[in-house]
């Protein structure tokens, strides 16, 4: 009986304990805790970090020199050297050698490219591939002779939830490797144009993740990762002009891709042939106009303009999806689709609605 009653009288301590902790020690125990996440996925995934290099000739001119008297200046002829500088991130997805980072960084053809990884050990990239549709380039590296690569594990885009904790590696700025920045995920389906001071092309985004982890020109084409390790995102751009404003494609987006290179060894991506801005629903009642895809120009030539398409339609529907949220934009419904589909399309125009159909071609 005694036992029992010593029991319980511990058992109340223990729980009052808990309750009157010092509100200081929680706060630190939390501020440890998310510490230990940082730490644990810095050491799980770096190994699979890699920073993108990019191998190029320039000129260098001397414009003059002087005679020995100091009378003259005589021009010099320019020299040729071969200079290598950091541009970019990636990571490894296949232990035969398959890295992903952005097209952007990797968008010189003439360029030669090189990968180095967290020991410093230098690899030459043997092919890149870019996909024509989505800002994203698949390079390939032989592995060295006794040497592991380990590939990153990827998660799923399609759960993610504003505030959610996320953290950044990549080599900020083109100078230091191996950059760690933590925040949250700050938006979801964001639209942006996308380029890369240390790289090269802007291109048009849609529904890109947004998050306040520092991201610097350098971090392009580097995993954003959950508090598990997972890469949910590709780092692709920095707001200019703003502070702890970053973007990532949603690795959904390039796990599709990725499976079609896997399967195929190469992008065979469809091409509908329109730029466009996605009206929510605030903005289409704001304007009397339905919800959907606000086209903003017609390629030449394409499968929207052989369908009829115009500049200031609206598209409301592709295939019965409608165009209204995150998984219906435009971009992803055709990004679900292959060079060949039919699509059944409904717009608005000049206010009244249009139906037109169309197969997708091949993207180039």
């Amino acid at each position: 009986m005694k036992g029992f009653f010593l029991g319980v009288i511990i058992s109340v301590l223990v729980v009052l304990l808990f309750i009157f902790k010092p509100a200081g020690t929680v706060d630190q125990e939390l501020v440890l805790s998310e510490e230990n996440v940082v730490v644990d996925v810095a050491e799980k995934v770096s190994p699979s970090v890699v920073t993108v290099s990019v191998k190029k000739d320039r000129l260098v001119t001397e414009p003059f020199s002087f005679d020995p008297f100091g009378v003259f200046q005589i021009p010099q002829e320019g020299k040729k050297e071969t200079v290598q500088r950091d541009i970019g991130t990636g990571f490894v997805v296949s232990e035969e050698g398959l890295i992903v980072t952005n097209k952007h960084v990797v968008s010189d053809l003439q360029a030669e490219y090189r990968v180095i990884d967290k020991d410093d050990a230098e690899y030459e990239v043997e092919r890149v591939y870019r996909d024509p549709v989505n800002d994203l380039a698949i390079i390939k590296i032989e592995p060295k002779p006794g040497k592991k690569i380990s590939a990153v594990e990827l998660g799923d885009s399609n759960s993610l939830k504003v505030g959610q904790f996320v953290i950044a590696i990549g080599t900020a700025l083109g100078e230091f490797r191996h950059t760690v920045t933590t925040g949250v995920i700050s938006g979801l389906g964001r639209g942006i144009q996308a380029g890369n001071e240390l790289g090269g092309g802007i291109e048009t985004l849609d529904d890109v993740i947004q998050t306040d982890a520092a991201i610097n020109p350098g971090n392009s084409g580097g995993p954003l990762l959950d508090r598990n390790g997972r890469v949910i995102g590709v780092n692709v751009a920095v707001a200019g002009g703003a502070q702890n404003i970053g973007f990532a494609l949603p690795i959904n987006v390039i796990k599709e891709s990725l499976a079609n290179f896997k399967e195929t060894g190469q992008f065979n991506r469809p091409r509908f042939g329109v730029r466009y801005r996605m009206l929510d629903q605030e903005t289409a009642r704001l304007n009397d106009v339905p919800e959907g895809a606000y086209i903003v120009e017609v390629a030449g030539d394409s499968t929207a303009d052989r369908a009829g398409v115009k500049k200031g339609d609206i598209i409301t529907s592709l295939d019965g999806e409608k165009m209204k949220n995150i998984k219906g934009s435009l971009a992803a419904v055709i990004g679900r689709k292959k060079a060949g589909d039919k699509l059944e399309i409904e717009l608005w125009r000049s206010g009244g609605a249009v139906k037109t159909t169309a197969v997708l071609e091949e993207a180039k």
